[in-house]
């Protein structure tokens, strides 16, 4: 394009002279002089990107100054060289007498495109690196408001577990040690997987069938589960401990205050090209909840909303519906994100109470 641009400017200047001569004659030599130099700039970027990034005004006058100099005579001679024709009115001329005029007339030019492409390359290197530092810091950031966040779940429901277990230890010791067993294999998973944020969906549904067996035992059979995932989905990056608060708040606001048998469900499936997770519970509606029992649950959802932003920012979906007999469900939608390893187990359902289906 600047070849086209140079060589009309120049087609007109002719116009304005005696002297005729054909766009096209001038088109050739200066396409040929910016494919050159457009060569010499990728070459430049390719090998010289590094030392123009950590460039200093000592190495720039001590190395490329002189580089510029090279480079600007270089792409001349190498243009005069396939250029034989050229100056009009030059035959007989030799190749070093071509040089040197067009040294003599260019080589300023030359070199005013050399700097002007170690500014810009110099500018953009500039840009990126500052980008990249930004990027790291944001993430940084990002990393500990979630390790802030899942340290507010993980004691919040270590102190609910162990005062079950206090419960148990008066009524039935041989239930309290089955919970402990559980609650130590909970832990060692949360342990195991230290400062990782995203996990496969099939591990943190292991982790609540941990947490449901627990309940089982504390609620003495009275409360019913089930999971079901679709196999399809199993492999679907979901944030670490992300249902454990919703199944709590499940537990705690709703299935709790049942009077009689209750149920709590979890459902994922592949929901129009997002994942789609249910929680199902019986108990009181959001409406019949005492102020004091809708403040203990916002904590916990409030933590769930703040971990899906910051993980998938506007890209998710979050709410409670309620039904006219009491039912709450909490519903994400997800993007559908998937582990690099596949499953090699399908996961167990456990059907205790299959007949509560919406």
């Amino acid at each position: 394009m600047l070849g086209v641009l140079f060589a009309f400017q120049e087609y007109m200047t002719y116009r304005s002279t005696r002297y005729r001569m054909s766009y096209w004659t001038l088109l050739v030599p200066w396409c040929l002089h910016f494919f050159l130099w457009g060569i010499f700039c990728w070459i430049f970027w390719w090998k010289g990107r590094p030392f123009i990034e950590r460039s200093t005004t000592k190495s720039t006058l001590l190395w490329f100054f002189p580089l510029s100099i090279f480079v600007s005579i270089l792409e001349e001679a190498i243009w005069v060289a396939c250029q034989p024709k050229i100056p009009i009115g030059s035959h007989g001329w030799t190749y070093l007498h071509r040089l040197q005029y067009f040294l003599d007339s260019e080589l300023l030019d030359n070199l005013v495109i050399f700097w002007v492409t170690f500014c810009l390359f110099r500018v953009i290197l500039s840009y990126q690196s500052f980008r990249e530092r930004e990027s790291a810091v944001a993430q940084q950031l990002t990393q500990a408001q979630l390790r802030a966040l899942r340290m507010q779940l993980n004691p919040h429901f270590l102190f609910n577990t162990m005062n079950s277990v206090s419960s148990l230890m008066r009524s039935d010791i041989e239930a309290a040690d089955q919970v402990l067993e559980q609650l130590s294999s909970m832990l060692r998973i949360t342990l195991d997987r230290g400062e990782q944020q995203m996990i496969p969906l099939t591990e943190e549904v292991d982790f609540i069938q941990l947490y449901l067996s627990i309940q089982k035992t504390r609620f003495h059979g009275t409360v019913h589960h089930y999971v079901a995932i679709e196999p399809e989905v199993l492999d679907t990056l979901v944030p670490t401990m992300i249902l454990q608060p919703i199944v709590e708040n499940a537990y705690v606001h709703g299935v709790a205050k049942t009077v009689g048998e209750g149920f709590i469900g979890v459902e994922a499936q592949n929901h129009e090209g997002q994942l789609r997770i249910c929680v199902r519970n019986s108990g009181k509606g959001l409406a019949q909840r005492s102020k004091a029992e809708t403040a203990k649950e916002r904590v916990g959802v409030a933590n769930v909303k703040a971990r899906l932003e910051l993980h998938y920012g506007n890209a998710h979906c979050f709410e409670l519906k309620e039904y006219a007999d009491g039912e709450v469900q909490a519903i994400l939608l997800l993007p559908l994100q998937y582990s690099t390893r596949q499953t090699d187990k399908t996961l167990e359902y456990a059907y205790d109470n299959p007949d509560h289906n919406r």
